[in-house]
Order: C-alpha cells, then sequence, then structure tokens
C-alpha cells in the first residue's frame, strides 16, 4: 500500500528543478532531500503491519479477559484518513498560473513581432553619418523642430536680445 501511495503522489523533479529560480536553488535541494527520504522511509515499510501476536499477551498477562478486550478494541478501531481538500485550490492555482501563463507569451509574441519590425527598420535605413537633417526629419519624425513652438530656434529676435 505505501508503494502504491508513492507512485500516486510521484514528482516531476527535473520539470521543477527547470522553475527553480537560482536563488532558491539552496531551498529547492532541502525540500528534494527531505522529500527523498520521506519517500524512502515509506517504501521501506511493509504494506500491512505485522500482526499482534495476541496468544502470547494472553499468556504473559495475568488479568483475565484484558487482552481480549483489547483484541476486540484493537480490531473495530479504524484510522480515518484526512479529506484531501487542497488538491482542487491547488489545481485552481494552476489554471490560473497557465492562462497567466500563456497571455504573457501572447503579449510576449506581440511585443517580438513590434521589436522585429524596428529592427527592419534601422537595418534599412541610411547610415546616420550619410543623413541630412531632412533624411533624420524623416526617419525619426519626433525630432523634426516644431516652428509654431520654437518660432525663432536657435536665434532669439533683436528686440529680445
Amino acid at each position: 500500500m505505501a508503494s502504491r501511495r508513492a507512485a500516486i503522489k510521484a514528482v516531476d523533479w527535473l520539470a521543477f528543478a527547470e522553475r527553480v529560480p537560482q536563488n532558491q536553488k539552496t531551498m529547492f535541494n532541502a525540500l528534494k532531500t527531505r522529500s527523498d527520504a520521506i519517500a524512502a522511509k515509506l517504501t521501506s515499510l511493509p504494506a500491512k503491519p505485522p500482526a499482534i501476536d495476541w496468544a502470547l499477551y494472553r499468556t504473559t498477562i495475568a488479568k483475565a479477559g484484558l487482552v481480549d478486550e483489547f483484541e476486540t478494541k484493537f480490531s473495530t478501531t479504524t484510522v480515518p484518513e484526512p479529506k484531501d481538500t487542497q488538491t482542487e485550490k491547488i489545481n485552481a492555482q494552476e489554471q490560473e498560473s497557465n492562462k497567466a501563463a500563456l497571455s504573457y507569451i501572447e503579449e510576449s509574441k506581440a511585443s517580438v513581432a513590434q521589436y522585429e519590425k524596428e529592427l527592419a527598420k534601422f537595418k534599412n535605413m541610411i547610415p546616420f553619418d550619410q543623413m541630412t537633417i531632412e533624411d533624420v526629419n524623416e526617419v525619426f519624425p519626433e525630432t523634426k523642430l516644431d516652428k509654431e513652438k520654437n518660432v525663432y530656434w536657435p536665434h532669439k529676435p533683436i528686440s529680445e536680445l
């Protein structure tokens, strides 16, 4: 039974290690070491605990009926396994993370396409040292002088001197 549980809850450590940031590698290694130790201890245990030798206890214990009482209580006692309440939350978080990752990928693809257009523009333009002012203003419109805002650029009128 212990090996069956371990097989159900197996962790893909290689995929996990790829996603761990560099500054958290020590914590990741500690987690993996601890998990491996617990898994090794769990797999070393037998699937069923060893049977209790009630006859040996009947011969050893002097009080009559005490061992029979313990045996009936032991056989009727069941330990319930706790309910798994976190798996649904974890799956919901995983789906949200996947949606966020997909939207980030789409945004990144859009920005990459925009940057490739800009790169093509820079590759196809005249070398900067061979440009005239008109060429610069054509390629980079933000550098064009606004004559309405700066009427007398670069000189001031004589009346202001």
